[in-house]
């Protein structure tokens, strides 16, 4: 019998799994912290691994989803966040030589809209996109029944999009990317400015001042709290009419924590997105939604990645 095995390596945590051909519930699955002091990442995700190696079965390939820019054709982590020990690591080749199994890598947002495709809300669409709304803004796109990757694997860093010139700083250091607006970290960052200007809401004196706490506020009423969900959704929409016109989807799936308060932020991205389009037949038949994967979305879409994938 063969298995696969997929691995999600966040900032915070690792996860590995393994999976029998033609199903989603794993044989084996665990998690650890992605960062001890004292330890190496790439031996601890060698213990990962092993730990849920699936002894009865022959193991046909493995797939690594993880953030961060990435050189694909190498199958070299460029830079992730937080874990500095993976950042210019082969992690193919490091973990080919150790498993003696063929590796593929990928973006984890990228991964999360193969996931969805495959596995979740996406199912049935060809064509897609797929944001990732959290501390930053991920994404991925399925164009053709295919995920888009680019030349070196650097796709669909929709993100980084500009979308005002001037605007506020990025976490990746440029200014006015969509990330620097409209994530969860940006509509915090939004409200504690407009509080530190004398803007009287039932927010101030809060810590941790978050998305979550700010968009329980909006649904109560705070006017600030709703401005911000208003401001965030409209750049949103601005930035969506784009990638609209782009790649002409049949659908839009929002994830990460922030899309748990889409019903705050739809209104205001569907009123820009229709007094933005450049012809009314980009919306015919698209669909927005959430995503129905949750957490598992990054893990499933190296799973579909590793089934997949010419190993």
């Amino acid at each position: 019998m063969n298995a696969h095995i997929a691995i999600d390596i966040g900032g915070t945590q690792m996860r590995a799994a393994s999976y029998s051909l033609d199903s989603l519930d794993p044989i084996k699955i665990n998690r650890i912290q992605s960062r001890i002091p004292g330890s190496k990442s790439p031996e601890r995700l060698v213990e990962l691994i092993q730990s849920i190696w699936p002894e009865k079965y022959t193991v046909s390939g493995m797939a690594t989803a993880i953030a961060g820019p990435l050189d694909l054709p190498n199958g070299r982590i460029i830079r992730t966040p937080n874990i500095p020990d993976l950042n210019d690591f082969c992690i193919t080749d490091y973990l080919s030589k150790k498993f003696q199994v063929p590796i593929a890598l990928g973006n984890d947002a990228n991964l999360a809209a193969l996931g969805e495709w495959k596995y979740g809300a996406g199912q049935n669409h060809q064509h897609l996109i797929y944001l990732t709304i959290s501390t930053g803004i991920g994404s991925g796109i399925i164009t053709e029944g295919k995920l888009l990757v680019g030349s070196r694997g650097m796709a669909a860093e929709l993100g980084h999009t500009t979308v005002l010139p001037d605007g506020p700083i990025c976490s990746c250091g440029k200014r006015g990317h969509l990330e620097a607006i409209a994530s969860g970290t940006a509509i915090a960052k939004w409200v504690n400015e407009e509080l530190a200007g004398g803007i009287q809401s039932t927010l101030r004196g809060i810590e941790p001042l978050n998305a979550q706490r700010i968009a329980e506020a909006a649904k109560e009423g705070d006017s600030l709290a709703m401005a911000a969900f208003e401001r965030a959704g409209t750049i949103l929409g601005k930035a969506l009419t784009d990638f609209i016109h782009i790649f002409n989807p049949t659908m839009i799936i929002f994830g990460g924590g922030v899309s748990k308060s889409i019903d705050l932020l739809l209104p205001h991205i569907q009123i820009a997105i229709q007094e933005n389009i450049f012809a009314p037949g980009y919306l015919d038949d698209i669909t927005f939604t959430t995503a129905a994967l949750g957490d598992d979305a990054g893990l499933l879409g190296a799973l579909a990645l590793a089934r997949e994938f010419k190993l």
